[in-house]
């Protein structure tokens, strides 16, 4: 049996940050790097479904991301390609055959709390209680530091200009497999999503990292992929803390060097 072909992807790059002279409060004149913002349009078919607001570090896998966290898209199999073109800022996708349904899931979404404004679409609750998380995986407490201290060694953009957030794909040995940053940490997630696509990764026994707080928006996101664990520097939400509960993923917020706080699933983590 063949394997399913992936899609025809563009490699398009730009740079992501650029420098502006800022004025320090010696009155010294200071280049400072500063990061990218661009507006990138996704069109399904020639049909437009949004405009992101992007660093731009991974278009094409944000692109797919976002079809498939929004739940516009089941498979990757149903993508033919998928083409950044920055002179338009634009993301064209193109389908293998008509998506089904695509108006209606368009129709009913829910605005979130994500950086700038996130949509849900469709109904969340009712895909929510169909999600069934592993529970035959654990998360030592040894695993989260090596995980922390490897996102604190990672060479990142917020490092040199700041303004963006992190997220992080590691496998159950705390070892990054991805890193992305964007303007905004929704954004983040979803290009991970469609990275994992792309690369056929299987989320049930990884480690998802975010430098944002969790939302309800995130949950569900990292739920979606099949993730288990889901880690913060930041604190959560009430929804995102309810959302958790009913999917049963394990979460901890306010992950810093030694400390940290277990919130749910603590029936997957081990001291």
């Amino acid at each position: 049996m063949s394997s399913p072909e992936i899609p025809k992807t563009s490699n398009a790059y730009r740079p992501l940050t650029t420098t502006v002279e800022a004025t320090n409060e010696h009155g010294q004149h200071i280049p400072t790097p500063i990061a990218g913002e661009h507006p990138l349009t996704l069109y399904i078919d020639k049909r437009e479904i949004v405009t992101l607001m992007t660093l731009g570090q991974a278009p094409e896998a944000l692109a797919l991301g976002y079809l498939r966290n929004q739940r516009l898209v089941k498979s990757i199999d149903e993508i033919a390609e998928v083409q950044v073109d920055w002179e338009t800022n634009a993301a064209a996708i193109t389908t293998r055959s008509a998506l089904n349904n695509l108006d209606e899931k368009m129709q009913k979404r829910t605005v979130t709390t994500g950086c700038g404004q996130g949509t849900v679409f469709g109904d969340l609750m009712e895909e929510i209680d169909a999600i069934q998380l592993r529970n035959d995986v654990t998360l030592s407490e040894a695993t989260l530091y090596t995980l922390l201290d490897n996102v604190r060694r990672h060479e990142t953009i917020y490092k040199s200009a700041g303004a963006v957030h992190g997220c992080a794909l590691a496998d159950n040995a705390g070892s990054i497999l991805m890193f992305i940053e964007d303007v905004g940490r929704h954004n983040a997630v979803d290009a991970i999503a469609g990275k994992m696509w792309l690369d056929r990764v299987d989320g049930s026994d990884k480690i998802f990292y975010t430098t944002g707080r969790l939302t309800s928006e995130m949950v569900i996101k990292a739920a979606q992929m099949q993730i288990p664990f889901l880690v913060s520097r930041s604190g959560l939400t009430q929804m995102g803390h309810d959302i958790a509960v009913k999917t049963g993923i394990t979460m901890i917020g306010r992950a810093v060097n030694k400390h940290y706080l277990l919130f749910t699933g603590q029936q997957r983590f081990v001291k």
